[in-house]
């Protein structure tokens, strides 16, 4: 909360930037926690992808209704007011969460170690696994594309669309609105698709996705194609999940997210490197539409590698996502090394 109404006293970028680190060094906690809750209010037997899409749906949800409340804020009022709203939001959610209480395995509940062991078993754990391995570097793919669109899509609606904060708003609340219809969607898919294969299949239609979002400055083609981007995300962002919840050691969740978490971040940092020179050599939109080409391809590339590792845990007896008994074990499920 203060680091939120601290962005609303920032009148030099030196300390907007400051402040932001910080406020982003308090969430990230939250974030990685939220991320890591299903497999702990599971229920035996019931099925983690349905927990994940209505954890998902719920953020979806918010980023629904925050974009356009920021929206009629900056237009009827002053923008700091959006901090405002932040940090009331966030009072309400600590009220709502302090009410949770969870059941952790023993060993999770006595274990004392330091922070920087916890990290680094969680980066061991993914890397030892190919199955978890080969999601969190998937999700990363989709983390860079979302870095180069965090500098490049004002831009894009500045000098492109011709047109301002406000209208990109709107069009982030169609964006929440497609994320909270996927996320409603993955349940109802067929059990197949909560695969690996799945998951590659997801990724080639983000990359699709950003070229309908980006391809055209016309408002009415760029809400369509916002809202049809989403809903893939908002199938792709709880399959990931939940995948990862499903072959890592139970114990480990936390830190395997975690770990997860900061390739997030890396890979939404990385385009900030490069991104704003290329959109000034060749045009912001040529480089998103580059952008989304190079997601579709790489996903279209590890097929190969998610076909190896359904088969293999296919042929370990793990056909589909069930909590049933994964609360007993401390073992990954995942087989492979």
């Amino acid at each position: 909360m203060p680091a939120a109404l601290a962005l609303a006293l920032a009148d030099t970028l030196p300390q907007l930037t400051a402040i932001v680190g910080l406020w982003a060094l308090a969430g990230a906690p939250v974030v990685t926690s939220s991320a890591s809750f299903a497999p702990y209010l599971a229920q035996p037997g019931e099925r983690l992808e349905r927990l994940n899409a209505w954890i998902e749906g719920a953020g979806s949800a918010a980023f629904v209704m925050g974009p356009a409340v920021g929206a009629l804020i900056v237009r009827y009022g002053n923008v700091n007011w959006v901090f405002v709203l932040d940090a009331a939001t966030s009072l309400v959610a600590a009220l709502l969460v302090a009410r949770v209480t969870l059941t952790l395995p023993k060993r999770e509940t006595a274990e004392k170690r330091h922070a920087l062991a916890e990290l680094t078993e969680g980066a061991r754990t993914v890397y030892s696994l190919r199955s978890v391995r080969y999601y969190v570097l998937a999700g990363s793919v989709v983390w860079m594309a979302f870095g180069a669109f965090g500098a490049l899509e004002p831009l894009f609606f500045r000098d492109v669309v011709k047109t301002g904060i406000e209208q990109m708003g709107w069009i982030n609340s169609i964006f929440g609105l497609g994320f909270v219809v996927g996320a409603m969607l993955l349940p109802r898919l067929p059990r197949k698709l909560i695969s690996a294969r799945g998951l590659a299949l997801m990724l080639s239609l983000t990359g699709l996705g950003t070229i309908a979002y980006v391809g055209s400055p016309d408002l009415r083609i760029i809400a369509t194609g916002a809202f049809g981007w989403a809903i893939v995300i908002g199938v792709l962002e709880p399959l990931l999940r939940t995948l990862i919840h499903r072959d890592s050691p139970h114990r480990l969740v936390g830190r395997v997210m975690g770990t997860a978490e900061v390739h997030r971040r890396m890979g939404e940092l990385l385009p900030l490197a490069f991104a704003p020179a290329l959109a000034t050599r060749f045009g912001v939109q040529t480089v998103l539409i580059g952008g989304g080409l190079l997601s579709t391809l790489i996903g279209l590339l590890s097929f190969g590698e998610a076909r190896k590792i359904d088969r293999e845990l296919a042929i370990c007896g793990i056909p589909d996502v069930e909590l049933q008994g994964l609360k007993a074990s401390d073992e990954p499920i995942s087989p492979n090394p």
